[in-house]
């Protein structure tokens, strides 16, 4: 479509065409730039790479540029992560509703066993002040009707108790092969985990400088505010700037515990740097309500290479380490894993 074509104008001034067949569109020069600096670091272009670098190479574009590009790219979007992540709540969800009905039907139960407890005693008032025999067979008769009711529900509730068990056992299974957080809307730590230990392979084979940083709402903050509530909604917060502030390329998870991870694909440690820089002004600069008292949020980072040489759990600590220095020390609000290229 016409209206779909990009300006060239608009593009990375100083491209020089290589040859009369260069495509004149800003997205086609834009995807040759990206194969061409994909041959450069000496990658294979296969889709993930090529997913992942075409980020990249946007992200040094114009603010119009990348918004003009972002918005073609929006209609085609089949993140099959997301589609894990919708099968996930979905599954939470039916998983509740079978809690629910477990929960109603035990409260029938005890309906029922109080109705019965009930017309025993009604019986029995019955058989002290009248002696007529009519009364009695149809208290009996009627307590009999309740006994049979009683023990058809019990049943029930055995087989309702069944279900519930073995639902329980299937989601315990799904739940362990989750990526979602529902409390944040972000990648888990298992993700997470799983992601770090592909990208020290990849580092391993194409030999790419890969970072992550380690993210955390200050402890000064958390100290003063000790409801488990505000201090939720101030992670969410958090949460919601890394989104926001990260490519989409880029991983973001809860690592756990109130501590956030930011995986940056093929970053090297000084643009991390400058990515934790851009994220603690904007944490800093967000408002942050609680009743009408304005809270100032601060976080401190810890910024790290993923290096392939040693575990997982090692970089994490190391990672871990540097977000705690970056709190001791009031001069800085970022520190480098001390392990780390520089």
């Amino acid at each position: 479509m016409a209206g779909s074509r990009l300006t060239k104008s608009s593009f990375q001034r100083g491209h020089k065409q290589s040859d009369s067949s260069e495509p004149s569109g800003d997205l086609e020069i834009l995807a040759k730039e990206v194969l061409l600096t994909l041959s450069n670091d000496n990658l294979p272009p296969t889709p993930s790479k090529y997913a992942l670098y075409f980020d990249i190479v946007l992200e040094k574009k114009s603010e119009a540029l990348r918004k003009e590009i972002n918005e073609i790219l929006s209609y085609e979007l089949d993140n099959e992560d997301e589609k894990s992540i919708e099968l996930e709540k979905t599954l939470k969800d039916g998983f509740s509703s079978v809690k629910g009905i477990l929960s109603i039907t035990a409260s029938l139960y005890k309906n029922m066993s109080l109705m019965s407890k009930i017309l025993k005693k009604r019986k029995d008032e019955f058989t002290d002040d009248l002696s007529g025999g009519d009364v009695e067979k149809t208290t009996q008769a009627l307590s009999g009707d309740v006994t049979k009711l009683s023990g058809i529900l019990q049943k029930q509730i055995a087989s309702m108790k069944e279900i519930y068990e073995a639902t329980a056992d299937v989601l315990k299974q799904v739940e362990n092969e989750t990526i979602y957080d529902s409390q944040f809307n972000i990648y888990n730590k298992r993700y997470f985990l799983t992601k770090i230990e592909k990208e020290q392979n990849a580092i391993k084979e194409f030999k790419h400088d890969s970072t992550f940083i380690m993210i955390e709402l200050s402890r000064e903050i958390e100290e003063v505010h000790e409801n488990e509530k505000v201090r939720n909604l101030m992670n969410r917060t958090i949460s919601r700037l890394l989104l926001k502030t990260s490519r989409r390329s880029d991983i973001v998870a809860h690592y756990g515990g109130g501590i956030f991870v930011m995986i940056l694909m093929h970053t090297n440690l000084d643009s991390a740097k400058k990515a934790s820089e851009r994220l603690i002004d904007m944490v800093s600069s967000s408002n942050f309500f609680l009743g009408e008292k304005e809270i100032q949020l601060k976080i401190s980072i810890g910024v790290s290479i993923i290096s392939p040489d040693v575990s997982v759990e090692e970089n994490i600590v190391c990672a871990l380490d540097a977000m705690s220095e970056a709190y001791e020390d009031n001069s800085k609000d970022y520190a480098i894993c001390t392990r780390s290229k520089v």
